[in-house]
């Protein structure tokens, strides 16, 4: 079985960490990290993602625009989408799901949460 990865888009280099703190013990993952979406759209093409954390407010592409491109690009459509945010009013989560967000987690959140949902998504992922 290959390696799963996970792409982490987040400008801010500590929620990075966090995020990879939080992966870690789940098992082998490759981590690929960006932090801007300009970046994640960059990695897409030279990686073969499983799952995607971003975060919303982000320098140049932010986090709903990378979603609404993923969304719109046959290559990508199959990959899950997790927000992660500290937007957490009800329209922005209502426009990340309907831009074609999985998840939406509002910071701060809980990481034990985060990992169920990483290893419901990934282990149904062939």
């Amino acid at each position: 079985m290959t390696r799963k990865t996970i792409l982490i888009a987040d400008d801010s280099a500590a929620m990075r960490a966090m995020l990879i703190s939080i992966v870690e013990p789940l098992g082998d993952f490759r981590i690929v990290e960006a932090c801007s979406g300009f970046e994640a759209l960059r990695l897409l093409p030279r990686e073969q993602v499983d799952l995607i954390l971003t975060d919303i407010n982000m320098p140049d592409i932010n986090g709903l625009e990378l979603i609404s491109y993923l969304r719109n690009n046959p290559n990508y459509t199959h990959i899950p989408v997790f927000i992660i945010s500290t937007e957490g009013s009800a329209k922005d989560i209502e426009k990340g799901k309907l831009l074609g967000a999985n998840e939406y987690l509002i910071k701060p959140f809980d990481p034990a949460h985060l990992q169920k949902l990483i290893e419901s998504y990934l282990n149904k992922v062939n």
